[in-house]
């Protein structure tokens, strides 16, 4: 290690951070696993026998505390992601807060505030927009196809996607002390889904297509699947198709089709554990010529990772989600749901509440 790198230091030695932060960290040449923070002594353990930081805690407090730590990677419970980011900008440091920002609309405003004062940089952890593929898509939709016209997504969870990751990611490590949320905050599947997956699909449909102004929402709950189908307006005037559902009996299916009126871009985005590009197809009348790019580096865990360190030494602006995006991405959930409860358009503006 150098003195040049980005020290990073993970709270959480969970799913998450097993199988995507730890690893990302690790591969980087600009970032430093310094530290890994966790309650549970038996897993934090294990984990640092594993990956090697310089450092570990058994205390937040203890880890905010380190001058060598340049930024934080909440990687805990979503009910928890707020209040350990306010607590980390607080002591100076840099975050990165998984999805979703928050669980309720008040909550992330005030991590939007909190980053606002203490002037640090906050990612938010939608990696999907790190795949190579999907950020053509943006910057091709953003200088070559004009004003935009409709925008389909859909993100569909596959029943055999378990099949699948868990021959791709590492064994994860469990603790019987690992700290939880008060009850069971998966019990409720409806909500987790939203949260866990939803969260995914409007970011990327933002980051597409632009803001979202308003949603209409749709449920269906058969056979153990919760499909949503989502009407959506854009602050462009650009209409909004979207589609979540959990699960499909086929392969994973995600995707995008966006029409413009200078062209056109339809993508196919791979299941996320695979880490390879999504596979763009664009036009343009500009030279009526496709334009198809190849992703050689998805690696999108380590491309935030990094991301986060460029824009904290130099000032670039981040191409990942910032607190500001974490707050549209909440509204847009809050709204979602309470959509489905009414059966009407909702405002993301006029939200309030949790999801």
């Amino acid at each position: 290690m150098t003195e040049n790198l980005f020290r990073v230091g993970v709270l959480g030695a969970g799913d998450i951070a097993q199988a995507a932060h730890f690893p990302a960290a690790r591969k980087s040449k600009e970032v430093e696993l310094y530290a890994i923070c966790d309650a549970a002594d038996d897993l934090r353990e294990r984990m640092t026998l594993i990956h090697q930081p310089t450092t570990s805690f058994d205390d937040y407090d203890k880890m905010l505390n380190d001058e060598n730590v340049d930024a934080v990677v909440v990687a805990v419970a979503d009910q928890f992601h707020v209040p350990l980011a306010i607590r980390a900008l607080e002591a100076g440091k840099h975050v990165l807060v998984e999805k979703p920002m928050g669980v309720a609309v008040e909550e992330a405003e005030a991590l939007v505030a909190a980053q606002k004062h203490s002037g640090k940089v906050v990612l938010v952890g939608h990696e999907k927009r790190y795949d190579p593929g999907i950020a053509f898509a943006h910057d091709f939709i953003r200088d070559e196809i004009g004003e935009l016209i409709g925008l389909k997504h859909w993100y569909c969870d596959s029943t055999y996607r378990y099949a699948v990751t868990d021959t791709i990611r590492p064994l994860i490590e469990h603790s019987a002390a690992a700290r939880r949320p008060a009850g069971d905050p998966k019990a409720n599947r409806q909500r987790y889904y939203v949260l866990g997956h939803g969260s995914h699909l409007l970011d990327t449909a933002r980051y597409l297509g632009g803001p979202i102004t308003a949603i209409r929402a749709r449920l269906s709950t058969k056979a153990g699947t919760y499909c949503w189908f989502l009407d959506v307006e854009f602050e462009n005037g650009c209409l909004g198709q979207l589609d979540l559902t959990l699960a499909v009996r086929m392969d994973w299916w995600e995707g995008f089709q966006v029409y413009g009126s200078e062209g056109s871009v339809i993508g196919k985005v791979h299941n996320p554990w695979y880490f390879k590009a999504a596979e763009v197809q664009a036009f343009s009348v500009k030279d009526d010529m496709f334009h198809q790019p190849i992703g050689a580096d998805a690696n999108v865990f380590r491309l935030q990772l990094e991301d986060l360190a460029r824009a904290a030494n130099t000032g670039s602006t981040p191409r990942g989600a910032s607190a500001v995006d974490g707050l549209a991405s909440v509204r847009g959930m809050v709204a979602l749901a309470r959509s489905v409860e009414s059966g009407d358009w909702v405002r993301l503006a006029d939200v309030e509440g949790a999801v």
